[in-house]
C-alpha cells in the first residue's frame, strides 16, 4: 500500500473493502503527488500543506494527507507561526492526527527552530537592542511559558553565550541573581544583558520585572559586571530597558 493511501471503506452494495479513491493520494496523477513532486520539481515547488502531507504518511477514511494538512493549516490562520505554538494535544484534536502524526510535526518545527538558533550563535556583535532581539528570537518564539535567559558578552560586545537560566510558567518565572551572577562569573563575561518573554504577547514591564533588573544592576555595579540592558521578549516585538532609559 503507497504510504498516503487513505484507510479504507466497505462497499455498501458487497461487502468488499475497498478504498474511495476520490480521496487516495494514489488516484492522483503522479507528477502531483507531494512525494512524487519533491523529487521531481524540488522543495520549493510544494505547498506547505503538501509538505506536511509527506510528514504525515497518510489521511482518513474520507481526507487525503493533503486535506488533512490543509484542515490544520486553515485553523492556524495557514500561519506557520500559529502552527509552531501547537502542542502535541492541539494538533491531536484534529480528526486524523494521532500521537504519532502530532510528534512528527512538532519535532519537524523544532528542528528548523533550531536551525535558525544554530544561524544566529555565529560569532555576533550587539551594538542594539533589535540586535539583542534577533539573537534571543530563535529560543524564546512560539513559547507557551515564560523563561529567563542571560547573554553574556566580552569586552568588544561580542556574545560568548547565552543561556537560559530558569523556566516558567504562563504568568511569570523565577531568575535568580546568585546564579546569573555566578554563570557569568565563571564564564569571564565583561558585561551581560538579560532577556526574559511574555507570552501573552505584552510587551510592558511588570513591576516585579522593574525591581529584579534594580537588584541586578545594582549587583552587577558591585561586581564591575554591568547590566547592559533588559529585553522583554514577545514574538511580535519587544520592549528594551536600555531604549527606555530605565537602565
Amino acid at each position: 500500500m503507497n504510504s498516503f493511501d487513505i484507510l479504507s471503506e466497505d462497499d455498501p452494495q458487497t461487502g468488499a473493502y475497498q478504498a474511495p479513491t476520490s480521496f487516495s493520494i494514489k488516484s492522483w496523477a503522479e507528477e502531483d503527488r507531494p512525494r512524487e513532486k519533491l523529487m521531481a520539481k524540488g522543495r520549493a515547488a510544494l505547498t506547505d500543506a503538501e509538505l506536511m502531507a509527506i510528514l504525515l504518511g497518510s489521511g482518513t477514511a474520507k481526507l487525503s494527507a493533503v486535506d488533512v494538512a490543509k484542515l490544520i493549516l486553515a485553523a492556524t490562520g495557514n500561519d506557520l507561526n500559529e502552527l509552531a505554538r501547537l502542542s502535541i494535544k492541539d494538533l491531536m484534536r484534529h480528526k486524523g492526527i494521532g500521537e504519532a502524526k502530532a510528534i512528527t510535526i512538532v519535532a519537524a518545527l523544532e528542528l528548523g527552530r533550531r536551525r535558525k538558533d544554530t544561524a544566529a550563535a555565529a560569532r555576533t556583535t550587539i551594538t542594539c537592542s533589535t540586535d539583542i532581539y534577533n539573537l534571543v528570537r530563535p529560543n524564546l518564539q512560539d513559547l507557551p511559558h515564560e523563561e529567563f535567559w542571560v547573554i553574556l558578552l566580552n569586552r568588544a560586545n561580542v556574545v560568548m553565550r547565552k543561556q537560559s537560566v530558569s523556566s516558567g510558567g504562563v504568568a511569570g518565572t523565577v531568575a535568580d541573581p546568585k546564579m546569573i551572577f555566578k554563570l557569568a562569573l565563571e564564564q569571564l563575561a565583561s558585561s551581560i544583558i538579560l532577556v526574559h518573554n511574555h507570552p501573552s504577547g505584552n510587551r510592558q514591564p511588570s513591576a516585579a520585572d522593574i525591581a529584579l533588573t534594580r537588584k541586578l544592576k545594582e549587583g552587577g555595579q558591585f561586581l564591575d559586571l554591568p547590566v547592559l540592558d533588559h529585553l522583554i521578549y514577545t514574538d511580535h516585538g519587544y520592549y528594551s530597558f536600555a531604549d527606555e532609559g530605565i537602565l
